[in-house]
Formats: structure tokens, C-alpha cells, sequence
């Protein structure tokens, strides 16, 4: 079972830089986007059904902003979706999308972003305090969960190109990187950095002063797995030569 996690930063853009085709390529079970920029009426879906994926869509209020959207196979149709986690800020937003399948729960998150000031930074580190008592009770359901999608956090020095300069940067402040500490501390994997403990590697490049060709990133996108998803990892790699975004696609490999 192979699941790619891809913040598309917005997906009308995306498909116009050969997104189809790069779905068409990789052949996944489970797509989930974040920030679609997009209701769903606005996009034409055509040629991704063509291809045999069906969708649910939790879209942002606000017309061209963040958003998630997850697409599965036809033969993994979820028993259930739920949008959004019963907190309006982060709801209007199109921030969570839960779809339970046979054997887990599979989150697609859009974390906030700070990096535009003091009130989004708030934003962010409210939607963080408040996220653990919702997967806490999630996992109450269900122990196999797979929580995934733009964190918005580097979360260790091997995950940003320039510690030290940044480490006043929103997505690498103290604060943050200790939530997700205390994330992996309730028994949560890191399902790339579990089978890849210390390779440095990349998921999001600024388009500024050339920075994906100098590979100056940071790896602001996860795969969290709990109970037996962690039993079940094979491969876990990030799609970095594929261009339809400034981030690129993690993908990971699930025995079934």
C-alpha cells in the first residue's frame, strides 16, 4: 500500500505543471494534498477519476487558501469520512480530513504556518496544543493511525539546511520542535526518519535566491504512524525531482 503525502500549493497550478501525470506515474493507493487552493467545483477532476481514484474534499472558507483533499484507489473506498476536528478556527480553514479505512484511521493535516507574524504564530501554536487531545482520542478508537501531511516544523537539525540561522524561524522555534518531541514521546513514529535515522533530506524549498537548486530546505512534511503501522513500514523516499509545487511528495510503502 503506498500513501504520498503532497502540500500542492494550490492544485489548479499544479495540474497545469503535470500533475495527472505525475499521479498516473506514481501509482499510489493514497493521495492526500494540502493546501488545494481550491472548492472542489473549481477544479476539473476528470482526469484523475480517468485514472481510478476517488476523492472527499475539505475546502477552505476562504476562497484560494489552504484546504485538503484526499484521493484513494476505488477498491479502498473509507467507511468514513469526517471533516474538519469540531474547532471552527481550524475548520473554516479546511485544516483536517479524517477517513477511516478497514484496518486504520488515516488523517490528512495542513498544520498552520507563523512565518506571517505574531497572530498566525498564535494560531499555530493553539492549533498544536490542541491537536494532541484530538489524536488522543482518535487513537481511543483505533490504535492504527496514520497522521499525515505539511507540519509546518523541522523538526531536528538534520531537517533544515541552516540551524542556526533559523533558529528564531517560525517551523524551527524551541517550542515547536518540543511539541513534536512530546508528538513521538506518546509512541508515534516518524515513519521517514524511523527507516532513515540520519539522512538529511528535503520536502520544501522557498522560491526565493534559488534555494531548490542549492538545495537549501527543510523537510516540513510527515508520515506519523501509531499501533500497528509501524509494524507494517517498507520504504519511505521523498519525490524531489517531481515540480509541480515548492514542496514535493513523501511517499511511504505499507505492507498490507
Amino acid at each position: 500500500m503506498k500513501i504520498a503525502t503532497y502540500n500542492v500549493n494550490g492544485i489548479r497550478a499544479a495540474i497545469k505543471k503535470g500533475f495527472v501525470e505525475w499521479l498516473q506515474k506514481g501509482d499510489f493507493d493514497i493521495v492526500c494534498l494540502q493546501e488545494v487552493k481550491a472548492m472542489e467545483d473549481q477544479v476539473d477532476l476528470a482526469p484523475i477519476a480517468e485514472l481510478g481514484y476517488k476523492w472527499t474534499w475539505h475546502a477552505a472558507e476562504k476562497k484560494g487558501y489552504a484546504g485538503v483533499a484526499t484521493f484513494f484507489k476505488e477498491g479502498l473506498s473509507p467507511k468514513q469520512i469526517t471533516a474538519g476536528c469540531g474547532i471552527d478556527t481550524y475548520d473554516s480553514e479546511g485544516r483536517i480530513l479524517r477517513t477511516d479505512f478497514e484496518d486504520f484511521i488515516l488523517l490528512n493535516c495542513y498544520f498552520p504556518s507563523g512565518s506571517a507574524g505574531t497572530v498566525r504564530q498564535d494560531v499555530k501554536m493553539d492549533f498544536l496544543r490542541d491537536f494532541m487531545p484530538f489524536l488522543e482520542g482518535i487513537r481511543k478508537e483505533n490504535a492504527n493511525v496514520i497522521v499525515v501531511g505539511d507540519y509546518n516544523i523541522a523538526h531536528t537539525e538534520n531537517d533544515i539546511h541552516n540551524p542556526k540561522a533559523n533558529k528564531k524561524s517560525s517551523g524551527f522555534l524551541p517550542e515547536e520542535r518540543a511539541w513534536v518531541d512530546e508528538l513521538l514521546a506518546t509512541g508515534v513514529t516518524d515513519a521517514y526518519r524511523h527507516l532513515h535515522p540520519d539522512t538529511v533530506e528535503y520536502s520544501w524549498w522557498s522560491y526565493r535566491a534559488g534555494a531548490r537548486g542549492k538545495n537549501k530546505g527543510w523537510r516540513l512534511d510527515y508520515q506519523m504512524v501509531m499501533g500497528e503501522m509501524k509494524t507494517r513500514l517498507q520504504q519511505a523516499y521523498h519525490m524531489k525531482d517531481d515540480l509541480q509545487s515548492d514542496h514535493c511528495a513523501l511517499v511511504v510503502e505499507y505492507s498490507k
